[in-house]
C-alpha cells in the first residue's frame, strides 16, 4: 500500500498550532494525507492550515477546542463525523506551570488529567474502532521522559505521562494484530516555541535562544515516522535513550512483548 492507502485519507492532529504538532501535521500532508488541525488558538490554526494547503495541495480543516474540557472528545468526534480518520496524533498536554502540587488549584490538576489522559483515551476508543474494521490505521500518542519517574513541581504531569506511555503500549498489544500501528513517542527536552517561552519566563535564556542539547522538532518527527510500524515505544531523544539504558537494562519494548506472551498464555489471546 501507499502511505495514503495505509493511513489515509484523513489525519487528526491534536496540538497542531506550533512546534512538534504543526510539523507532524505538515509531514503527514507531505505524504498526501488531508489533515484536521486541532488546538485552542483559532487564528494560529488557520495560518498553519493555509500554509499546509498552499504548499502540499491537501485538504485541511481546523478545530479550535480546549482539550482540557471534559466534553472535548465528544465535540471533536462530532466535528469529524463523516471523515475517514486513518491517522490520529495526540501531541498535546505540556505543563506550562511547573508549580508544587499544593500551590496549584485542584481544578488545574483535573484539567491536566482531562487533557493528558481522559481525552486521548476517549478519542482512541472512538476513532480506533473504524480503523480496526478497515484493518489499517495509526495512532501516535506523545509521552514524556518525565513519565518514567516522579519529580518536584510536576506531580500530576509526570503521572499523566506515565499513563500515556503505558496506555500506548497496551493499545499496541491489542491493535497491532488488527493492522493498526500504535506508537508511544516519548519526548525528552525538545526545542519548541513553548520550551523557549518557559526558559525565557524563568530567566534562563533570551526569547529566541535555542535550548542547548535539546532535540529539534524535525528530529522528533523523523523518529516517529522511522519507528511507526515498530512500536510500541520510542524515545525521541538520543541522550535520553543512552541514559535509560543504564536505568533499565531490559528495553521497554522487549518487556511489553514478554508480558503480551505471558498474558496470552495465562488468559488466552486478545480478541
Amino acid at each position: 500500500m501507499s502511505f495514503v492507502e495505509r493511513y489515509g485519507p484523513w489525519a487528526l492532529v491534536a496540538g497542531a498550532s506550533e512546534g512538534v504538532g504543526s510539523r507532524f501535521a505538515e509531514a503527514l500532508a507531505e505524504r498526501g494525507l488531508n489533515v484536521v488541525l486541532l488546538a485552542r488558538r483559532h487564528e494560529v490554526l488557520e495560518r498553519v492550515a493555509a500554509d499546509i494547503q498552499r504548499r502540499h495541495g491537501v485538504r485541511t480543516r481546523t478545530l479550535a477546542i480546549d482539550l482540557a474540557t471534559p466534553d472535548a472528545a465528544t465535540t471533536i468526534t462530532a466535528a469529524v463525523e463523516g471523515l475517514e480518520i486513518g491517522f490520529l496524533v495526540y501531541c498535546a498536554g505540556a505543563d506550562p506551570n511547573y508549580e508544587p502540587f499544593l500551590k496549584s488549584s485542584l481544578a488545574t490538576a483535573e484539567a491536566m488529567l482531562d487533557r493528558n489522559c481522559a481525552v486521548p483515551m476517549r478519542l482512541c476508543h472512538r476513532l480506533a474502532e473504524p480503523m480496526v474494521e478497515r484493518g489499517r490505521g495509526a495512532i501516535v500518542l506523545f509521552g514524556s521522559g518525565a513519565g518514567f519517574v516522579g519529580a518536584p513541581n510536576m506531580a500530576v504531569y509526570t503521572a499523566s505521562k506515565a499513563f500515556d506511555m503505558v496506555f500506548a503500549e497496551s493499545l499496541w498489544t491489542e491493535l497491532k494484530p488488527h493492522g493498526v500501528d500504535v506508537l508511544g513517542l516519548i519526548l525528552g527536552e525538545t526545542d519548541t516555541p513553548a520550551l523557549r517561552r518557559l526558559r525565557h519566563e524563568r530567566g534562563l535564556a533570551g526569547p529566541d535562544d535555542p535550548a542547548p542539547g535539546a532535540a529539534t522538532v524535525d528530529e522528533v518527527v523523523a523518529e516517529a515516522f522511522a519507528h511507526l510500524t515498530k512500536g510500541p515505544t520510542r524515545l525521541a531523544h538520543k541522550r535520553m535513550r543512552r541514559g535509560l539504558r543504564v536505568l533499565y537494562p531490559i528495553p521497554r519494548n522487549a518487556l511489553v512483548r514478554l508480558t503480551t506472551k505471558l498474558a496470552a498464555k495465562a488468559m488466552g489471546p486478545t480478541d
